[in-house]
């Protein structure tokens, strides 16, 4: 499915409290965060001239986020930001002044910092950042996972020292369990969706997505005009999008917004033009995209900036981690996890259609910025889909 953005606000400036949060101040903090990390690392950029030349497109670059952090997945960018900053603001309230990121491991921060706990649903990797987050800073951390989140992806989560919690039902159902929970026990909610009432912290995750794009345009030869998104809520095609606008204004690229046809709740609320829950369908194979109600942030961003939005199927994600893990001529193996090859999955199904190339406008001259948004989070999953041994997978060793 394909859908041209038609919403009354398409083309308008973002709202105040967006460009805020998306902005050139919100950046250059996360980065700072960021960098006060011990092990930051940018991410690769990788050139696929051959993939380039199959599509008929003039460049593709592909910014690989299964290298962010030791967590496999961008969502290492967001959750552990917000809890970060979330400490820092408690501790400010506490001693009664600024306090820097800088002074994370004083005592007196640490203590403070000891006596939170926040909590998250997760479909996995949104989970490992706000544990990791918790961990970094002696906070307590709990996370609500739902019945589709593999055993493999709970262990990865509970190795950072955070309490899980299994319920029934789906990724929804877990959001609500624990914001219900953590409103019973005090307890601060970092979620990476938004809700009518909760909306700031939402966007200090999607405010640590920003660096992606920051990194991106440093090495990229020229800006991108056209880059493919993966959605779940949403979260993180709004924080690219936002940011990529905030930097090249009138030069932004055409931005389309990809989901997996089992759960395309972002296209859904496009067609409708507002915000819409939508029928929980059978499982996708892009799991951390299972997502059935938007945030209600993400797409005040993406109903001015989604120039498109599209669907991929089942077949096509599976499609690309292959292409990707053998990959044609001299362009480089990449590692992709089920869904973070999704933008790319739309890329190659616009491209090979003439309607969609042309209503998009991709041609031999398009230049297509796709971001890997994770590897092999789960190691065995991924090693069935590809067809190859846990040890290559665990040591990124691809086949020819």
């Amino acid at each position: 499915m394909f859908l041209l953005n038609r919403h009354p606000e398409y083309g308008q400036p973002l709202a105040e409290e967006d460009a805020a949060t998306l902005g050139l101040a919100g950046a250059e903090e996360a980065e700072r965060f960021l960098a006060a990390r011990d092990n930051h690392a940018e991410t690769p950029l990788h050139a696929l001239p051959a993939l380039a030349g199959e599509l008929g497109v003039g460049t593709l670059h592909v910014k690989d986020e299964g290298k962010r952090l030791g967590l496999g997945s961008f969502k290492a960018l967001g959750g552990a930001y917000a809890v970060m900053h979330l400490v820092l603001e408690e501790a400010g309230r506490r001693l009664g002044r600024a306090v820097d990121v800088a002074e994370l491991h004083r005592p007196d921060v640490k203590a403070v910092a000891a006596g939170m706990t926040f909590a998250c649903a997760t479909d996995g990797n949104h989970g490992r950042s706000v544990a990791q987050g918790a961990g970094l800073v002696g906070a307590h951390s709990v996370i609500f996972v739902h019945s589709g989140v593999s055993d493999e992806r709970v262990a990865a989560i509970a190795r950072f020292g955070a309490e899980m919690v299994r319920i029934a039902g789906d990724y929804d159902q877990s959001v609500r369990e624990a914001a219900r929970v953590a409103a019973e026990r005090c307890w601060t909610v970092v979620s990476d969706t938004s809700w009518p009432g909760y909306e700031r912290i939402p966007g200090l995750v999607m405010q640590g997505y920003t660096v992606i794009v920051r990194e991106a345009l440093k090495h990229l030869p020229e800006p991108p005009t056209h880059v493919f998104l993966q959605a779940g809520v949403g979260g993180f095609a709004a924080a690219v999008a936002g940011h990529l606008a905030v930097m090249l204004g009138a030069d932004r690229p055409t931005a389309i917004v990809v989901e997996p046809a089992r759960a395309a709740c972002i296209y859904a609320t496009a067609k409708a033009g507002h915000p819409v829950a939508i029928a929980h369908s059978k499982p996708t194979v892009m799991a951390m995209l299972e997502c059935y109600e938007p945030s209600l942030v993400a797409w005040r961003v993406l109903s001015r900036l989604g120039d498109a939005f599209m669907t991929v199927d089942e077949k096509d994600a599976v499609s690309v981690m292959n292409r990707l893990a053998r990959p044609s001529g001299d362009d480089p193996a990449i590692v992709s996890g089920e869904s973070g090859g999704a933008g790319l999955a739309g890329l190659i199904r616009a491209a090979s259609d003439k309607k969609t190339r042309a209503a998009l406008g991709l041609d031999a001259h398009s230049r297509v910025l796709i971001i890997n948004s994770e590897g092999a989070t789960d190691p065995r999953r991924y090693a069935e889909l590809v067809g190859m041994a846990p040890d290559e997978v665990a040591n990124a060793r691809l086949p020819a």
